[in-house]
């Protein structure tokens, strides 16, 4: 069974892995024109159901081992003062729990060396046209390419293009959470090594952390913004929005811009959710944050995209292919997840980007005190409001590989 896969970042090398594993033929095709080298993009969280996943396919050592440390944190005020916090007593309570934070990049490169001798990818092409009808789906690549196909997985991200496809405008799904994200690398120049430094201001926050093992450090913008009118391509508009929207901070912010325009990885996006009352239509449904981003930084995207790769895999080998029985199962297993998931986001937004002055320092002392907690009551503050969802999902067993050449494909 001939199933392509539009995206090769996480959900969509989780869900080739798995496919492969059950008997199926995946491709990927991946617009980016070469496979990934690692510590690109920022840091994200694997909360425990997708750790499972990741043991479950043999990689959880090697995400340990390259799983970002934070020690320490620095609030540094407007008014020029700071705070210190150590978060060491916090990160021991937790180190038995299957809690991950990992560069983006480097998960993704991870992925995709992991499933590379096993499924065949195609970088540097993207999806133009898809044709549906009785018995597979006939896809136009960007290339010129053509191809015939079981099905079509869109694991392509936030904007995705198998979705507009399939679909219909993003604007018609996309739910704008107030909120935008930019990212980008720049010189550990203040020689950090594993503390992050956190710049608050009213409606807007930056911060700095290294990038392990290098010289480098990745710089996070958050900031409150209704809804902005720029074209998600065009890298130089973007960097002119982030700087107009900080051009009033002072510390660090200044010389932050000013790398942020030298990066030649950086990318500014809204916090946006994607809701669809279904993921699937005919022979195509929709994998990660191209189906259910629940918000970029704030809702979990990375762990849902690896659930969900888990997820569908599991219900197509249970189906025996069977795909319209296979994606009813796979968006009834795991619905109320991605629910639990959209839902926490805006809280996420609205305490961790400080709306007033009070809430500024409110932050800091709230962090300050938690770590003079003891570690067991720290550990069940924490496992709260957004945690507590991320982290709540039962995952089921692998499925026993279907006999597809038997069911002839189940067409």
């Amino acid at each position: 069974m001939d199933i392509l896969i539009s995206g090769g970042s996480v959900a969509g090398p989780v869900l080739a892995y798995w496919l492969q594993r059950y008997g199926f033929s995946p491709v990927v095709v991946e617009r980016t024109p070469r496979p990934r080298l690692g510590l690109g993009g920022h840091a994200v969280d694997l909360f425990a159901p997708a750790s499972e996943v990741m043991d479950r396919m043999g990689l959880l050592p090697r995400l340990r081992a390259a799983r970002v440390e934070t020690s320490a944190l620095r609030y540094e005020l407007p008014d020029g003062s700071s705070v210190d916090i150590d978060l060491r007593d916090i990160s021991d309570a937790f180190a038995d729990d299957r809690h991950l934070e990992i560069m983006r990049g480097e998960l993704a490169a991870i992925l995709q060396e992991a499933t590379a001798d096993r499924v065949e990818y195609r970088f540097g092409d993207s999806i133009t046209t898809l044709a549906e009808d009785d018995t597979g789906i006939d896809v136009t690549f960007d290339s010129g390419r053509t191809g015939r196909f079981d099905l079509v997985i869109g694991a392509d991200g936030l904007h995705s293009a198998v979705r507009r496809l399939v679909f219909g405008p993003e604007a018609e799904v996309s739910h704008h959470l107030g909120g935008y994200l930019a990212v980008g690398t720049l010189p550990n120049y203040r020689e950090l090594s594993t503390h992050t430094v956190l710049y608050n201001a009213v409606d807007r926050i930056a911060a700095m952390y290294p990038v392990a093992q290098t010289a480098q450090a990745r710089a996070v913008f958050l900031f409150r913004a209704t809804e902005l009118d720029f074209d998600h391509r065009d890298i130089e508009a973007q960097r002119r929005l982030l700087r107009a929207e900080y051009r009033n901070e002072g510390r660090e912010i200044p010389r932050l811009l000013d790398e942020m325009d030298r990066a030649d990885d950086f990318y500014l996006d809204a916090i946006s959710q994607i809701r669809l009352d279904s993921w699937s239509r005919g022979r195509v449904t929709l994998v990660g944050d191209a189906g259910y981003a629940p918000g970029p930084a704030v809702g979990g995207g990375t762990t849902l995209a690896v659930v969900g790769g888990y997820l569908l895999a599991r219900a197509l080998a249970e189906a025996g292919g069977a795909h319209a029985q296979a994606f009813s199962a796979y968006e009834r297993q795991l619905g109320d997840y991605v629910r639990r998931c959209r839902e926490a986001a805006p809280g996420v937004l609205r305490r961790g980007i400080p709306r007033s002055r009070a809430q500024l320092h409110v932050n800091a002392m709230a962090t300050r005190l938690l770590t003079r907690l003891p570690a067991a009551l720290s550990k069940r503050l924490l496992a709260g409001g957004a945690s507590s969802a991320l982290s709540s999902f039962d995952l089921p067993d692998e499925a026993a590989p279907p006999d597809i050449e038997a069911l002839g494909y189940a067409r």
